[in-house]
């Protein structure tokens, strides 16, 4: 039985709407747990320095050792919930490419985990940034293809012209 399914794409593909339809569609509660919602949690200090996460102006996000070590406990703790019977689906950015996937691999040890991969137009994720008003313009332009390069998926959707409900469908029939 899948216990965990890993949504990766960049900022305003549509990862959170997909996530909140997957908990609508799926015959048992999920828990959604967002990298966002570990940025949050972080110190705000922490949202301006070198040892922390920087965004600039232009979308850019560069993150520094102390980051790292606190998303390496998030990631180990979101398994631990899964592990203990919390089905999870997990909103993450693979900035790292290959290298982001080994490490929730690494984490996930030992669970059923579906891939998914979200994609979307990157004129029409630029739409939804502004929209969004919580991100610096640029952000979805430079994630939307890096967050994919090297990354293998079980499974793939595109939000561009896809409503949340039906890529949930999607992503649905791949769960065991």
């Amino acid at each position: 039985m899948t216990q965990v399914i890993v949504l990766n794409g960049g900022s305003s593909a549509g990862k959170s709407a997909l996530a909140r339809s997957l908990q609508a569609v799926l015959p048992e509660p999920w828990l959604s747990i967002s990298i966002d919602d570990l940025v949050d949690a972080m110190p705000a200090a922490m949202q301006a320095s070198d040892a922390g996460i920087e965004i600039t102006s232009d979308g850019e996000v560069n993150v520094g050792p102390d980051f790292r070590r606190l998303q390496h406990a998030w990631r180990e703790g979101v398994a631990t919930m899964a592990r203990a019977g919390a089905p999870v689906i997990i909103d993450d950015v693979f900035l790292g490419g290959p290298s982001s996937q080994q490490e929730w691999e690494k984490a996930l040890a030992g669970l059923d985990v579906l891939w998914v991969g979200v994609r979307c137009d990157v004129a029409v994720a630029a739409r939804r940034e502004l929209a969004r008003r919580d991100r610096p313009p640029g952000m979805a332009e430079l994630q939307a293809e890096v967050a994919h390069q090297g990354v293998r998926y079980d499974v793939e959707v595109d939000t561009t012209d896809k409503e949340p409900l039906e890529a949930a469908r999607v992503v649905a029939a791949h769960v065991r």
